[in-house]
């Protein structure tokens, strides 16, 4: 059974409309590589609210959340650690990276996304192989 999304207030929706506008460069990017299916031919959201929460990307069909930690997640591990746990709890995937890692290493962030979306793709569901045409070339 699908789990849906949990309810997403108008100020989370302008929240994540004004985080698009503001993005720093490597999440820039990093979006230039997900959307429009480049990366995986799956479709991600950027900043898409979750519940109380902003995730930096998201895709619906694997249920995976990217998350990018810069400076402003100094500090905030224990904030950081509620959201991951939320997130979870919603039956979502997480996978961060740091903004250095994008920025030095572009290629092997998407690498790493490629593998771990394959990985979900092709993981048994309830005893049985997940189809997905949308991962097939």
């Amino acid at each position: 059974m699908e789990r849906e999304n949990p309810p997403v207030s108008e100020q989370m929706v302008a929240r994540g409309r004004q985080l698009r506008r503001k993005a720093p460069v490597p999440e820039r990017l990093l979006w230039g590589r997900l959307r429009d299916g480049r990366c995986t031919r799956l479709k991600f959201r950027r900043q898409q609210p979750v519940g109380p929460y902003v995730a930096d990307y998201y895709c619906a069909a694997v249920r995976l959340v990217i998350e990018l930690d810069g400076r402003s997640h100094n500090g905030r591990g224990d904030e950081d650690e509620r959201r991951q746990e939320f997130l979870e709890r919603q039956g979502l995937k997480i996978i961060r990276f740091t903004n250095d890692e994008v920025l030095r290493d572009l290629n092997g962030v998407v690498t790493v996304i490629f593998a771990v979306v394959n990985r979900i793709l092709t993981s048994p569901v309830n005893g049985e192989e997940r189809k997905d045409n949308s991962s097939s070339p």
